[in-house]
C-alpha cells in the first residue's frame, strides 16, 4: 500500500489549482467573445412574447330578479336601439387612450434597457426619452431601431463612427461599433408627437437583433392646477346646497336650522317648484327653474354655483342639531385628499350600498348589482368611516370632482346611484 505524507497531499492539491487556473486563463484570452456575447439567449422562439391583447370579456351573468333593459323596450324598438347603442359606445371608444390601455408583457433575458411606466410628453413637444440602453456583449457592431406611430424621433447627428436612419421619423435606425457611442446616442433620443390630442397615446417598440420591448407613451396636456383658498372659517370652505320642489314649509325649518349654527355660511337653493316662492336671508342664493325638472338637473345647476373647495348636500326636509358638525367632515376630507364624497347619518341612520359591476360584452352590454348596506373596508386613522359605493344625500363632497362627474338629469326622482366616476366615497359612522 502506498503512503503519502501530508506535506506532499499539500503540495500537489497546489499544482492542481494552478493547472486549472492556466487553462482556464488561456481559454479567456484566446476567446473573450465567445464567453460573452451568448450573455442572452438569441433565438427567435425565446423572443416570443403573449399576446398583447387579453381575451374579450364573455356575456355577463345578471344576479336572479335582475331588470333587463330588452324586458323594458318595446320590441319593435329594440333593434334599432342596440345599433343606436354600439355606435354610441364605439365613439365612446375612440375618445379614450386606447393605446395605454392595451397589455404589455416584459420578457426575460433582454438586453433592451427602456422606461416601463411614466414616461408622459406635452403634445407636438420634443421630449427626451429618459433610460434608453443597450447591454449586450462584445461583437463588431450593434444595431439598435425605435419605431412609433403618432410622433417622430431624432436624435444627434455626430461626426463619424455611427449610422443613423430615419432621423425625424417614424423609425430611428442606429448602428456603431461602439457600445459606448450608441448608448451616448440612445440616452439623446426624443420623441415628438405630429398630432396635437390633449390626452391620448403611442406604443414605443425598440429593437437589438431578434429582441423586442414594446413600452407606452402617454400624450397628456398639462393641466392647471385647481386649487381654492380655504380662508379661516367654515363659511369660506364649504356652501351648502338643496333642490326643493313644492316644499316651502320643510325648506324654511331647514334653513331656520342651519343659521342657529351656521350664521353666515353660504347656502344654493335650486327650485323647480311649479309656482316659485322667493326665498330671501343674507347669503342665500335661489336659481328657479322651468317646472319639475328633477332632481340631479337642480343637483347639477346648485353644485354649478359653488365657489368654495367644498359643498355639503341636504334635502330640503333635513334639520340641522346640535351635532351637526361640518367641521368633523372637512376635518376628514383635509386629512385624505384622495376622497372625493364623504357621507353621514340622518336620523341616526346610515344608508350606502356597493355596485358591482360586470362588462359583459360589447353588443349586450353589462351587469350592474347593487348590494346595500355593504361596503369594503375602515379608512385607516378613520375606523367610523368606511369605503363605500353610494352614500345618503347628506354628504360633503369636493367641488371641483363633482363638477367634472355631474349627474344625469334624466333621473328625476329616484337617484342614489347617479353617474359618478369619483375616485372614492366613505360613510361616515
Amino acid at each position: 500500500m502506498a503512503v503519502f505524507q501530508k506535506p506532499s497531499l499539500q503540495l500537489a492539491a497546489v499544482v492542481c489549482v494552478i493547472l486549472v487556473l492556466t487553462c482556464y486563463f488561456i481559454i479567456f484570452y484566446n476567446c473573450p467573445g465567445e464567453l460573452l456575447k451568448e450573455e442572452v439567449p438569441s433565438t427567435q422562439e425565446l423572443r416570443l412574447g403573449p399576446l398583447t391583447t387579453p381575451p374579450s370579456p364573455g356575456p355577463c351573468t345578471c344576479a336572479p330578479g335582475s331588470v333587463l333593459l330588452k324586458d323594458c323596450v318595446p320590441k319593435d324598438q329594440y333593434e334599432e336601439l342596440v345599433k343606436r347603442r354600439a355606435k354610441e359606445f364605439q365613439q365612446q371608444k375612440a375618445r379614450s387612450p386606447s393605446e395605454l390601455s392595451k397589455l404589455l408583457f416584459a420578457l426575460p433575458n433582454s438586453p433592451l434597457q427602456y422606461p416601463t411606466q411614466g414616461f408622459t410628453v406635452r403634445p407636438l413637444t420634443p421630449t427626451l426619452i429618459p433610460g434608453l440602453a443597450l447591454h449586450a456583449g462584445h461583437r463588431s457592431s450593434y444595431k439598435v431601431s425605435l419605431h412609433v406611430s403618432k410622433g417622430i424621433l431624432t436624435t444627434e447627428i455626430p461626426s463619424e463612427g455611427v449610422k443613423i436612419q430615419g432621423h425625424g421619423e417614424t423609425k430611428l435606425i442606429i448602428e456603431s461599433s461602439s457600445l459606448v457611442i450608441l448608448n451616448n446616442l440612445l440616452a439623446k433620443v426624443s420623441y415628438t408627437s405630429t398630432v396635437y390630442h390633449i390626452h391620448t397615446g403611442d406604443l414605443a417598440s425598440f429593437q437589438f437583433d431578434k429582441h423586442e420591448a414594446v413600452f407606452p407613451i402617454t400624450i397628456k396636456q398639462p393641466q392647471v392646477p385647481v386649487l381654492y383658498d380655504m380662508g379661516t372659517d367654515i363659511s369660506s370652505q364649504v356652501t351648502i346646497t338643496t333642490k326643493t320642489f313644492l316644499r316651502y314649509r320643510q325648506l324654511k325649518v331647514l334653513l331656520n336650522s342651519i343659521r342657529s349654527f351656521y350664521s353666515n355660511i353660504e347656502v344654493i337653493i335650486a327650485d323647480d317648484s311649479f309656482e316659485p316662492e322667493h326665498i330671501t336671508g343674507e347669503h342665500i342664493q335661489q336659481y328657479i327653474m322651468p317646472p319639475a325638472q328633477g332632481w340631479f338637473a337642480g343637483r347639477n345647476l346648485a353644485i354649478s354655483q359653488v365657489t368654495t373647495k367644498y359643498f355639503l348636500w341636504v334635502d330640503d326636509d333635513f334639520v340641522f342639531t346640535q351635532d351637526t358638525k361640518i367641521e368633523k367632515l372637512v376635518e376628514v376630507m383635509e386629512s385624505v385628499p384622495e376622497l372625493d364624497v364623504l357621507g353621514g347619518k340622518v336620523d341616526g341612520n346610515q344608508f350606502y350600498f356597493y355596485l358591482h359591476y360586470e362588462e359583459g360584452e360589447e353588443m349586450e352590454g353589462g351587469c350592474l348589482d347593487r348590494k346595500s348596506k355593504q361596503k369594503f373596508h375602515p379608512l385607516p386613522g378613520y375606523p367610523q368611516c368606511s369605503l363605500a359605493s353610494g352614500v345618503v344625500n347628506f354628504f360633503l363632497a369636493r367641488t371641483d370632482a363633482v363638477q367634472r362627474v355631474r349627474f344625469d338629469p334624466k333621473l328625476k326622482r329616484v337617484a342614489h346611484t347617479g353617474r359618478s366616476r369619483c375616485r372614492q366615497s366613505w360613510q361616515w359612522q
